[in-house]
């Protein structure tokens, strides 16, 4: 598919402005006058209630500029505004479903077996691409058939303001599952600034649908195990949106997962020397002890001080039922 210009895509809703919305990538044309080799590239979004960030991601992607664009959208059965914001888009999605699914992982897995492209990644329904990101990599960078392609990534509070920029340092398995000095110490890949081969993907068996917390991470460790190379392009690529509702804020149990897929990993690193698995494995076992603690004085200003749980949950729980009551009261003294 051709990706569609702004003027083709539907208005944008009221005050929206700027990318995705009002401005759109470089026309491939302008790039390249001879039209070299543009592999297809596959985007796969999956969904579910997320209809207030779902047009700005569609967006994201139609608005590329690139010659030969697969753009499936896995909706999971959405009960809000999601399957509208699809079918205003539908005639330029190649293919678009909305019913129940298993899970994130189910969805990509199903997009990526019915998927035809060179290249791919998934997109989720509150992340972006960046402006002209398929045009710079192809135009700037080009493709491998076995590197998996990471560029930079921007984030977005849930406003949309712009926040920080990412760049991954992850250069080997080893790299990978060395959580604590580099994988949480600013080292990690961001999802939505990753391009890898489809052939690739499905090799490896595509993500794990059991693994509803770290499946991104388990897929890298896969293709590092088939021998994939990683290659940072320092393009600006994607755009990843913090907020609340996601999964990854439950940090405790996300990192119980990210240790035990870590520790799997490792265990089938044949290309490891055993002392370095087994220094590797103490330092995830001292991770795993001390992570609770370091994670749990990071809740606020009373947990940092050292007060136990036992007396900074009520408080809080207190706190909490006071501001409730306070703007009870508030708002029934307004209305009277």
């Amino acid at each position: 598919m051709r990706c569609p210009s702004l003027a083709e895509l539907p208005p944008p809703p009221h005050a929206k402005k700027g990318w995705p919305w009002t401005q759109e990538s470089s026309p491939f044309g302008e790039h390249v006058p001879d039209r070299h080799f543009w592999p297809r590239i596959t985007v796969i979004t999956p969904s579910f209630n997320q209809g207030r960030f779902l047009e700005e991601t569609i967006r994201s992607v139609l608005l590329q500029g690139y010659p030969d664009l697969e753009y499936l959208v896995l909706d999971g059965g959405s009960t809000d505004n999601s399957v509208e914001i699809i079918k205003k888009y539908s005639r330029w999605l190649t293919y678009w479903v909305s019913e129940p699914d298993s899970g994130q992982a189910d969805a990509i897995n199903r997009g990526l077996h019915r998927a035809s492209g060179l290249f791919a990644t998934w997109l989720n329904s509150d992340d972006l691409l960046c402006r002209n990101a398929l045009i710079t990599q192809s135009t700037q960078v080009g493709f491998d058939g076995n590197t998996v392609y990471v560029g930079d990534c921007q984030y977005l509070d849930e406003s949309g303001r712009l926040v920080s920029r990412h760049r991954g340092r992850v250069h080997s398995l080893e790299d990978l599952v060395r959580i604590r000095t580099v994988w949480r110490s600013g080292g990690h890949i961001v999802q939505p600034e990753v391009l890898f081969p489809l052939e690739l993907a499905l090799l490896v068996g595509c993500l794990n649908p059991d693994d509803h917390r770290t499946m991104d991470y388990q897929l890298w460790g896969k293709f590092f195990l088939a021998g994939a190379r990683f290659r940072y392009t320092g393009i600006d690529f994607g755009i990843f949106r913090k907020h609340s509702a996601q999964k990854t804020q439950d940090l405790l149990r996300q990192t119980d997962s990210l240790l035990g897929v870590a520790r799997n990993l490792l265990s089938q690193a044949d290309g490891l020397p055993d002392e370095t698995k087994k220094e590797i494995l103490v330092e995830l076992e001292e991770y795993s002890n001390t992570y609770p603690l370091q994670y749990w004085k990071s809740t606020g200003r009373l947990a940092r001080m050292g007060l136990p749980r036992g007396i900074v949950q009520p408080l809080r729980r207190i706190t909490v039922s006071l501001q409730k009551t306070a703007k009870t009261f508030l708002g029934t003294k307004e209305d009277s």
